[in-house]
């Protein structure tokens, strides 16, 4: 047997079943739980690596679990889309469960140390399954898995308001839930059918139904709430802001990419992407909604103090970024769309790993107590700034590079208004983001802190991986672009 043919359902199944291996052996020694964590995330990276270098060689890949043939049977596939996702995920979570060793002793309860492992390793596989399944109804499934470890890890940290924080997320998401579910009904109730492919082979005749309108208009609002598009996004800024450090991190930089991806998944391949341009133009409430949202999400964070709801107002603007690259609907601005699903996770990512550190060390979350910290945490704040330049949209940075693709795409699609929207949300995150590097580089700390005292490597490295790709990627751009123009053009083309 070779258990290569089986990838697709390891990278679920690994997981699914580590998470409750963990609180077994890690009920004496948190420590064991870490290392299982560690060995789990990096296990579905490597596969998910494996997995894109088949779609790239032999094309797309079809498992079907227990030998049934869809669409009778569940079908998991993967094509450059979900490979390439897969790939963002998969890495995120392997470098957040490194970092997470030291950061969750200092935010987490000893107790709650090993059942948080389980409950992570849970929400990896969900948004693993997420992305790879080829069943709509699994589609779902997978989405309430994550979502149900995702209140867990928000509510875990010790403060107060996280609890309600992550009580506010469950009502949204459980609202959200509702739309997806009654969507999916809706479907099988005119189809008779789950699988994606066949949805979209029958779907196209019953385009003017308005059960299938009405369906479509549930999976629109349903997985907009779950990836958070202004004005759906008032779970995000205190979930991010109270929960532990690591889980702001995954949470940031993959659970919104991975609603973005269902949202994308759905629109285009389960329906045609003349459907959404002709048939119910959704794509122009998308772009009105995307542009509102890169504002608004700037505005927002210009007028926070606290460097965690900065950084969550400000995701609530690049979300923005990845819709509008969406409803434009050419192949340029998709590709932009796709590269900053990978190009955000790294930026944000790389942000809020830096705040975990300061957070670790000195307990600080307010932009004002960043003072003369460049000398203090000098790696952690090079860190830091590398995400916030990326932010910004600096040349050879990983931000440039998916705004470039967008502002094209926008000028093929003859929307030149676009461009000023985007140079404005850009003036505003060098606003929002050169306060606090001015800060830390050139202000005079309030307290004798100037002595040397970096975040421990557990921390910084990596912290300092993910910022050292956002660099990378934006200099050797073409080795993401590749994929995600390839992917692109499946969206688009419906190959």
């Amino acid at each position: 047997m070779n258990i290569a043919e089986h990838f697709p359902v390891l990278v679920i199944v690994i997981p699914l079943l580590s998470a409750v291996i963990i609180p077994v052996v890690g009920r004496n020694n948190t420590l064991y739980s870490w290392y299982i964590t560690v060995a789990v995330t990096l296990s579905c990276f490597l596969i998910s690596l494996s997995l894109l270098n088949t779609v790239m060689s032999k094309g797309k890949i079809s498992y079907w679990l227990g030998g049934w043939e869809p669409p009778w049977g569940i079908e998991y596939v993967v094509d450059y889309l979900n490979a390439f996702v897969l790939i963002v995920v998969a890495f995120i979570a392997f470098i957040v469960s490194l970092y997470a060793k030291k950061s969750v002793e200092k935010e987490i309860d000893e107790n709650k140390i090993t059942p948080f492992y389980s409950i992570y390793l849970l929400f990896v596989a969900g948004l693993m399954g997420i992305v790879i399944t080829g069943d709509i109804f699994n589609l779902y499934v997978f989405l309430e898995i994550a979502s149900l470890a995702g209140y867990a890890l928000i509510a875990v940290g010790r403060k107060r308001a996280a609890l309600m924080a992550s009580y506010n997320y469950l009502i949204l998401g459980t609202i959200a839930a509702t739309f997806i579910l009654l969507g999916i009904g809706y479907l099988y109730m005119v189809t008779g059918t789950l699988n994606m492919a066949d949805l979209r082979d029958r779907l196209p005749m019953l385009y003017e139904s308005r059960v299938v309108r009405t369906a479509f208009a549930f999976f629109t609002v349903g997985l907009s709430l779950k990836l958070a598009l202004f004005p759906l996004h008032a779970w995000l800024p205190n979930a991010y802001t109270y929960a532990p450090s690591v889980v702001s991190a995954i949470m940031a930089a993959t659970a919104t990419k991975v609603g973005a991806y269902a949202l994308l998944r759905v629109m285009f391949t389960v329906f045609k992407p003349e459907f959404d341009l002709q048939v119910v133009p959704v794509t122009k409430i998308l772009i009105v909604l995307a542009l509102i949202a890169i504002i608004a999400g700037s505005v927002l964070a210009v007028a926070q103090t606290n460097l965690k709801r900065m950084l969550a107002y400000s995701s609530v603007g690049q979300i923005g970024y990845i819709v509008l690259g969406a409803a434009l609907a050419n192949q340029v601005a998709m590709t932009g769309s796709l590269l900053h699903i990978l190009n955000h996770s790294l930026m944000k990512g790389a942000l809020f790993l830096a705040v975990g550190a300061v957070v670790y060390k000195l307990g600080i979350e307010e932009i004002s107590g960043l003072k003369g910290m460049g000398k203090k945490m000098p790696f952690t704040m090079a860190a830091f700034t590398v995400g916030g330049i990326s932010m910004i949209g600096v040349p050879l940075t990983v931000g440039f590079v998916s705004k470039w693709y967008i502002v094209l795409g926008a000028l093929a699609s003859d929307m030149w208004f676009i461009v000023p929207v985007i140079l404005l949300s850009s003036l505003l995150t060098a606003v929002y983001f050169w306060r606090i590097i001015e800060g830390i580089y050139f202000a005079v700390p309030d307290g004798a802190g100037q002595i040397r005292d970096d975040a421990p490597l557990g921390l910084l490295v990596p912290t300092m991986v993910l910022a050292g790709l956002c660099i990378f990627f934006g200099v050797a751009a073409v080795i993401p672009a590749s994929i995600a123009g390839k992917a692109a053009n499946m969206l688009l083309g419906g190959v």
